[in-house]
């Protein structure tokens, strides 16, 4: 490979880690906010978990749709599209004045976000085939380092007085910068050069039961983001400052996994690595629901963040190698599955606390970790002819 041949996939894989981040840093700046969100809006548990359906329901429209686009028309230029209305959309949480209110804005801040996500996936599976090896699980490094960057930053600005809307606002200028620079560097030549037919592969068996991995894995995460706060603040009884730690901590132990995630899955195969990182997690967050303490709260977010780390990047490499569809289909189809639940884990678990408690809620989620540990003899990174 030539030296100009070499430098478009490594500028290329640099823009897509940086979009990865920038991507989660959004969602993580908005998470330590929910507690105030749901205090000025007078929202109970209940209340805010329906008012949360918002994203899901954006997010899983999108996603229909954006696959087909990703096929006909290459994923750098759906996610140009798709990062600049994510930002655009940001500020609306913050302008919300009721529960419908908020609802519609996350309806539409989800769209945008689930759309995104599986174009920046698609052209994560475009680089990693130009480096012939596992990379994906980097760029979902990045992701959860966003993440902590970005609910480290809205705990912060809490603390210094900052609203919702103006975090947002700020927010929404630097994606606006960085949109165009980035996505040039972007690879240009993942989209189909002959006729695709139109909808997600869902008649295939592979994406079936990598979208069930995915909707387990990600509600997970979701809640996590979520309820992770509010778990603290209101149950274990700690500040909003500490409070926003727990998804901090969950955020930086995932980045650790995958951050090592490329490598595990090469020495040791996909499914023996994501069977053993769920089942420790599992384990941790069920130990630490059940003693109810801060600091091993912290300890139980941080292995559940580790054992959910690699699923995410093994289901979409597992979904491109796998599937006959185009790689923005098969991705769209098992990513429209994860991030149903990853947005629909949120109110579920708000539905779940409002009739038990907070902790029994919870508790679903280390059962899901380990039916995804049971699971996971189904993810192969492997093509049909024997290469990664």
């Amino acid at each position: 490979m030539s030296d100009v041949a070499r430098a478009l996939p490594h500028k290329a894989r640099v823009a897509t880690a940086v979009v990865f981040a920038l991507h989660a840093a959004v969602f993580g700046a908005w998470t330590p906010h929910i507690p105030a969100v749901k205090e000025d809006l007078g929202l109970n548990d209940g209340t805010l978990g329906l008012t949360l359906l918002g994203a899901p329901v954006g997010s899983v429209v999108a996603m229909l749709l954006v696959g087909n686009a990703v096929a006909r028309w290459g994923s750098r230029r759906v996610v140009l599209l798709m990062f600049v209305g994510y930002g655009l959309a940001s500020p609306a949480l913050g302008l919300a004045w009721s529960a419908w209110a908020l609802f519609l804005a996350l309806a539409l801040w989800g769209a945008f976000q689930g759309a995104l996500d599986v174009a920046m996936n698609s052209q994560g599976i475009a680089v990693e085939a130009g480096y012939r090896r596992p990379i994906l699980s980097s760029f979902h490094a990045w992701w959860s380092f966003g993440g902590f960057v970005g609910v480290g930053l809205g705990a912060l600005l809490i603390g210094s007085g900052v609203d919702l809307t103006t975090q947002m606002f700020a927010l929404t200028g630097v994606v606006l910068v960085a949109a165009w620079p980035l996505t040039r560097a972007m690879l240009g030549d993942d989209h189909s050069v002959d006729d695709h037919r139109l909808g997600l592969p869902w008649r295939d068996r592979h994406v079936l039961v990598l979208g069930a991995i995915m909707f387990a894995g990600l509600l997970c995460e979701g809640a996590v983001g979520d309820w992770a706060a509010l778990y603290l603040k209101e149950t274990v009884g700690v500040s909003a400052e500490a409070a926003g730690w727990g998804y901090a901590v969950f955020a930086l132990l995932m980045f650790v996994g995958r951050v090592m995630g490329d490598r595990w899955v090469l020495r040791f195969g996909a499914a023996r690595v994501v069977a053993t990182l769920a089942g420790l997690g599992a384990l941790g967050l069920a130990v630490a629901l059940l003693v109810g303490v801060f600091w091993l709260a912290l300890v139980g977010f941080g292995l559940f963040g580790l054992g959910l780390a690699c699923i995410v990047p093994v289901a979409f490499s597992s979904a491109a190698a796998q599937s006959d569809a185009h790689a923005g289909q098969a991705i769209a189809g098992v990513a429209t599955a994860g991030w149903a639940g990853f947005l629909l884990g949120p109110p579920l678990i708000g539905l779940l606390a409002h009739g038990t408690s907070q902790t029994l809620a919870l508790g679903v989620l280390p059962v899901l970790c380990l039916a995804v540990a049971f699971s996971a003899r189904a993810l192969t990174t492997t093509k049909a002819g024997g290469s990664v």
